[in-house]
C-alpha cells in the first residue's frame, strides 16, 4: 500500500511534490521559491549562490530584468505561432543567430525546438536527411541527453542500457584521440558530434589540434561535424562557441540552454551551403514561439551589450589558477574552460555539494567524483572569491 498523501493544509513544499513525483529524478532537499542574479532563495528566505545556472540554463542569471521585460510584452502580444505561418520574432531571432555564425555558415539555415535533447534529436535528422547515410559517431564520456536518438550519443551505459535496441547505429571513439577517430569515421557515416568541452562526463575540454583533425577526416570522408554547444557556448567558454577555440567551421551547431534566458529552447543550426530539408520531415509544436523566441532575442541582446564572452573568459582564467593555487591533496586535476571548471577529487563528490550546500554554495556533479561549477555569467569575483574559500572549507573538512 502506497503511503498517505499529506494535506496541502500541512504538507512542506517538498512533500506535496514528492507524492507526485516520477521518480527520475534525484532530489536535493532544498525549494526554491525565487532567484536574483547569481542568487537563489528558499522558502524560508535563505540565499544560496547559485553555481549551476539551473543546470547551465541561467546564463544571465536568475529573473535578468531584460528577458522578464522581453517575455511581458510579448505575452500580451502573441503567445504562440506555429512554424505553419511566419512570425516577426523568429525573424528578428533568427537573425541575432545568424550575427554570431562564421560566414562559411552562409546566414545558416535554423530548426528551432524546446530543448538541447531536442536539438540533438533535429541534428541526426538533418544529418541523415542531408547525407543519405545512417551511421553516426560520437565520443566516449559524452552528454547529449536523454531522448532516444540523443541517448544513442550519449556514453554512460546507466543512462543507455535500459533502452537498448532502440537507439541509433552510434560508434564510440575516445575523445582527444585522432587514431581512435581515424578508424571509425568511413563512407556509412552521416554525422561526427562531438562538445568541445565535455560537460556531464567530467569537464574535459577537446584539443583543438583534434578538432581541427575531425573537421579534416569529415571532409575527407563526406561526414557531417556536429558541434554539441548545448552546455558550452553562448559565451560559456570564454567564446561565443567554445569550438571557436579550434579555428575551425562545424557544419551544424546544436544550441539550448540558456539560449531564451530561461525559457525553454533548443536550436539546429547547419551551413545554408547543405541546403534545407524537405517539409514534414521534422517538426515541433512549440518549436519557434513567439514567446521564446522573443526571451532569447533578449538574451542575446544582453550577452553582447554586458560582452560577457569576455567576461567568461577573464574570470574563468581566474577561477582556475585560484582553485589550482590551492594545491588541495583532495583533488586530483582542475580543468575546465571559460566559467565550466571540473574538480576531479580523489573521493566521491556527493558529501561535497552537501556541505557546500550548507554553506549556502550550490554547485554539480560531473559523474562520482568531478565537483562542476557552471556559474552564471554574470558573475562577479567576489562572488566567485566566495565560492573558492566555501570549496577550500570543505574539501579540508568533509574529504579529510
Amino acid at each position: 500500500m502506497s503511503a498517505p498523501i499529506p494535506s496541502t493544509a500541512s504538507a512542506t513544499i517538498a512533500e506535496r511534490e514528492q507524492a507526485h513525483t516520477s521518480g527520475a529524478y534525484a532530489k536535493r532537499s532544498l525549494v526554491w521559491v525565487r532567484g536574483q542574479g547569481c542568487t537563489v532563495y528558499d522558502e524560508a528566505g535563505r540565499a544560496y549562490l547559485d553555481l549551476t545556472s539551473g543546470q547551465g540554463v541561467a546564463l544571465l542569471g536568475h529573473a535578468h530584468p531584460d528577458v522578464a521585460q522581453a517575455v511581458a510584452r510579448q505575452a500580451q502580444t502573441l503567445i504562440t505561432c506555429a512554424e505553419a505561418f511566419y512570425n516577426d520574432q523568429r525573424a528578428a531571432l533568427y537573425e541575432r543567430l545568424s550575427a554570431l555564425l562564421p560566414p562559411e555558415f552562409g546566414g545558416g539555415r535554423f530548426f528551432l525546438c524546446n530543448s538541447g535533447a531536442e536539438a540533438q534529436e533535429g541534428a541526426l535528422k538533418v544529418a541523415r536527411l542531408l547525407t543519405g547515410r545512417a551511421n553516426i559517431v560520437a565520443a566516449k564520456r559524452g552528454f547529449h541527453g536523454r531522448t532516444l536518438g540523443a541517448l544513442g550519443l550519449t556514453w554512460n551505459k546507466d543512462y543507455r542500457e535500459p533502452f537498448m535496441g532502440w537507439t541509433p547505429p552510434v560508434r564510440h571513439i575516445s575523445y582527444n584521440d585522432l587514431a581512435s577517430a581515424e578508424a571509425a569515421i568511413d563512407e556509412t557515416v552521416c554525422a561526427v558530434v562531438v562538445e568541445p568541452v565535455q560537460g556531464e562526463g567530467g569537464v574535459y575540454p577537446a584539443n583543438p589540434e583534434w578538432l581541427v583533425g575531425l573537421r579534416r577526416l569529415c571532409d575527407e570522408r563526406g561526414a557531417l561535424l556536429v558541434m554539441d554547444e548545448i552546455q558550452s557556448g553562448l559565451g560559456r567558454c570564454g567564446r561565443w562557441f567554445a569550438y571557436q577555440m579550434a579555428d575551425i567551421v562545424p557544419d551544424i551547431i546544436t544550441l539550448g540552454k540558456g539560449i531564451a534566458g530561461g525559457l525553454p529552447m533548443g536550436a539546429v543550426i547547419w551551413r545554408a551551403a547543405l541546403g534545407t530539408i524537405p517539409a514534414g520531415t521534422h517538426g515541433s509544436t512549440f518549436g519557434g514561439n513567439p514567446l521564446s523566441c522573443a526571451a532569447a532575442c533578449a538574451a542575446l541582446d544582453a550577452l553582447r551589450a554586458a560582452d560577457l564572452p569576455a567576461h567568461s573568459a577573464r574570470l574563468g582564467a581566474w577561477l582556475l589558477e585560484a582553485l589550482r593555487t590551492l594545491k588541495l591533496p583532495t583533488v586530483r586535476e582542475v580543468r575546465g574552460l571559460g566559467l565550466i571548471v571540473g574538480l576531479e577529487l580523489r573521493d566521491r563528490v556527493t558529501p561535497v555539494l552537501q556541505a557546500l550546500q550548507e554553506r549556502g554554495v550550490l554547485a554539480l556533479p560531473a559523474g562520482k567524483t568531478v565537483l562542476r561549477l557552471l556559474p552564471p555569467l554574470i558573475i562577479q569575483q567576489s562572488e566567485l572569491e566566495r565560492a573558492v574559500d566555501a570549496i577550500r572549507e570543505v574539501l579540508h573538512a568533509v574529504c579529510q
